[in-house]
This record gives structure tokens, C-alpha cells and sequence, in this order.
């Protein structure tokens, strides 16, 4: 059995464990944390992980934000003038391009559709580093968890210290991490 295929075994038994309804936002926020060097792989099998999400009773909802930086930057107005002077646009990305993407998180948590049975599935976070933090989006969102917020996150958690791609200081975060060598269980 491959690494990812372990990675939705490991999902799938923690997504089948009856969910406390009395926790916090923060951690109702499941991170399945692989390997960066896997992301084509997890990708091409993400449905494994709708499969297993399906069988534990729990509808399944997707947002794919591996566009949103181009399509922010698309939107400037002063875009022009950001490539030619990087440094100007590091306020932005701080403070709006965070918000940007934690509203396209926010909008599948809020669908009408989406309940405290649903899990909602973020992909893309890969391609946020050196854009924004995660632990700063995730914060702007975790108030609209009902269900649970999967986080598709390459890199690296140890003793919940997360490291997207295994390059940047790490950041310490409530969420729940769902690893190879995770038991499963809470």
C-alpha cells in the first residue's frame, strides 16, 4: 500500500468516530499532512478521501485554491506595477490576499448545503507559500466550521508544529493532524 493510500486509511478512521459537536472551530479543522513531494499523487487519488468521507455518513464539499493568487493578482488594479516593484505588494498580500482566499474558504463553508455532518475539503495550500501564512487564513475562517474543515496540507507536523513544504518556520496550530503515523483516532 502507497503513502497516500495509508494517509485515506488513517483518514478514513478518524472520519468514521463520532464528532463532538461541542468544540471549538479550530478543532474541527482536520489536517491530512503528506509528503510535498506527493502532491500530484494525493491529487490524482483525492477521491479516496471522498470515499471514505461518504462511507462515514458525512457529505463532502471541495475548494480548490491552488488558482486564487492569479486570479487575486488578475483582479489588481495596480497589478503592472507590482511586478515591477515586488516589494510594494508584501502590505497586500498580508491583509488582503489572506482575506481573499480565507472568503473563498469561507463561501463553501457557508453554503446552504453544508452542515455539522459535512466536511468541507481545502486543496491548493501548497501554493500559498510565500503569499500567505495558513495558520492566519485558517484563523479568519475556523468561526464558519459546522462540520469539518479538511486541510490538504504538503509538508511536515510534529507535536502539532506545521511546516508547509518543510521550509518555513513552523506554526502551532488546535487543528487535528491525520498522518501516516497517526493512530486514527482523537
Amino acid at each position: 500500500m502507497g503513502k497516500i493510500e495509508q494517509l485515506a486509511e488513517k483518514y478514513r478512521q478518524h472520519v468514521a468516530l463520532p464528532w463532538q459537536q461541542t468544540i471549538a472551530g479550530a478543532q474541527r479543522i482536520l489536517m491530512v499532512v503528506y509528503d510535498k513531494a506527493d502532491e500530484r499523487i494525493l491529487q490524482s487519488r483525492k477521491t479516496q478521501f471522498e470515499i471514505a468521507t461518504k462511507d462515514a455518513g458525512h457529505e463532502w464539499f471541495e475548494v480548490d485554491i491552488s488558482r486564487a493568487f492569479g486570479e487575486w493578482m488578475a483582479s489588481e488594479e495596480y497589478r503592472d506595477a507590482y511586478f515591477e516593484s515586488p516589494e510594494d505588494l508584501q502590505l497586500k498580500l498580508e491583509s488582503e490576499f489572506s482575506e481573499y482566499v480565507a472568503a473563498r474558504i469561507r463561501a463553501a463553508l457557508e453554503r446552504p448545503e453544508v452542515s455539522k455532518t459535512s466536511v468541507v475539503a481545502v486543496f491548493g495550500v501548497g501554493t500559498l507559500f510565500g503569499f500567505a501564512r495558513v495558520a492566519g487564513i485558517l484563523k479568519l475562517v475556523e468561526q464558519s466550521v459546522q462540520g469539518r474543515l479538511v486541510v490538504f496540507f504538503p509538508g511536515g507536523c510534529q507535536d502539532n508544529n506545521y511546516r508547509l513544504l518543510d521550509a518555513r518556520d513552523g506554526w502551532n496550530y488546535l487543528a487535528v493532524p491525520i498522518t501516516v503515523h497517526s493512530s486514527g483516532g482523537y
